[in-house]
């Protein structure tokens, strides 16, 4: 079976799903029915929000493919950590590419200044180990690599261009500081200078979540704002740069669903910049049915990646005599039972040396729970030497 295939297989589930759970709303009819004077009229029942969906018109992801097959580009919106997410993404991507399009990959889990790391992973030039160490993927990123895997998987084998559409987290994270206002005149050449501050429901949105992340409350909220103007018009920004640059592309934006949803991210910031027609693909699980939110909407089955194997430590990279120091311990821990102490640094992990945090998640990428490893650490000594110590650990 393809992964197109198998994305429609995740479909046609959910489709007979939200078609079994309308029919039994239909099948209400068999309730004692009401007297009629509590029966309203017509122009009583009337709703103008009741939004109808018609199951005679749901189709397939070829559909879909063929639908926006002529649009300039297409972002496709994400929770980060489901997979099912991604493997539509890939679908889309794999998709447009068998009907022939000349695409490239619009990101936003890579930073601007990791493009040639990103360029010379896809032509071949350096493996995946190092070009997950030369993005810092594991610092800036952090969700699990496997995520995405695939999809750059395809876009190395078929030299898909994928374009790093974020600013660097140095600066949006001085912006959360000072504001846009508190940049020096160096900080401010790197920002766009044009940025769009007069739609109300964004600014609405964006306070919303301020207001349920408590933690970010000692942020200032202007400066909170701020920031997600700068993510968005940022990485609009690089995608009408890129488009302009390459006529013949077709790009495909992957990005969380909050930075595509109703257009008002990315997508009008982009359009704004230059005038293409776009189209905008959610999971429309676990949300309203709006029809301003997308263009379509996509109702798979929950994948879940298998389960990492994991040390079972609090890591800080090591810098001055390199490898990764260990700070502590998860409750359950492997490497505490195999007696490895906090203050240790990890130097090696199976034929992995290790010499930041980078490797340690490097060498564990493919291994599972109950798997044994061969860890090597640096112990410290009062006198003389530091010890190198051999132990094997059993993931957990």
């Amino acid at each position: 079976m393809t992964r197109e295939d198998s994305v429609v297989s995740y479909l046609r589930f959910s489709l007979f799903f939200v078609a079994a759970v309308l029919g039994s709303v239909a099948g209400a009819d068999s309730a004692p029915a009401k007297t009629q004077d509590a029966i309203p009229g017509p122009a009583q029942a009337a709703d103008p929000q009741t939004h109808v969906l018609d199951l005679a018109a749901l189709s397939d992801m070829s559909n879909l493919l063929d639908r926006i097959a002529d649009r300039r580009v297409v972002f496709v919106g994400e929770s980060h950590d489901r997979y099912e997410d991604h493997l539509n993404q890939l679908a889309v991507i794999e998709g447009l590419h068998a009907r022939g399009k000349s695409l490239a990959i619009g990101m936003e889990f890579f930073q601007q200044p990791y493009q040639a790391a990103i360029d010379a992973y896809v032509a071949g030039e350096i493996d995946e180990a190092e070009f997950l160490r030369r993005t810092e993927y594991f610092d800036r990123w952090r969700f699990d690599y496997r995520l995405y895997r695939p999809i750059l998987r395809f876009a190395r084998e078929h030299g898909i261009p994928v374009i790093a559409l974020n600013l660097e987290a140095e600066l949006t994270r001085r912006v959360g500081e000072v504001g846009i206002a508190g940049l020096t005149e160096a900080e401010r050449a790197r920002i766009p200078a044009d940025i769009d501050r007069s739609d109300p429901t964004y600014r609405e949105r964006i306070e919303a979540v301020f207001a349920m992340h408590p933690g970010e409350r000692q942020q200032d909220v202007e400066n909170f704002l701020e920031v997600q103007l700068l993510w968005d018009e940022g990485m609009a920004e690089r995608a009408a740069v890129y488009l302009e640059a390459n006529p013949g592309r077709t790009l495909v934006v992957l990005a969380g669903s909050g930075h595509v949803e109703y257009g008002q991210g990315i997508p009008s910031r982009l359009t704004r910049r230059l005038d293409v027609p776009t189209a905008i693909i959610l999971n429309g699980t676990q949300r309203p049915m709006d029809p301003a939110a997308a263009d379509f909407f996509l109702y798979p089955r929950e994948v879940v990646l298998p389960a990492s194997g994991l040390l079972g430590v609090m890591l800080e990279s090591g810098v001055d005599r390199g490898g990764a120091l260990i700070q502590g311990f998860a409750e359950t821990s492997g490497a505490k039972d195999a007696g490895i102490q906090e203050g240790d640094r990890i130097v090696q992990i199976g034929d992995q040396p290790v010499s930041a945090y980078a490797d340690v998640r490097i060498a564990l990428l493919d291994k599972g729970p109950g798997e044994k490893m061969p860890v090597e650490v640096l112990r410290k000594r009062t006198l003389g030497a530091d010890e190198r110590l051999s132990f094997q650990v059993e993931l957990r």
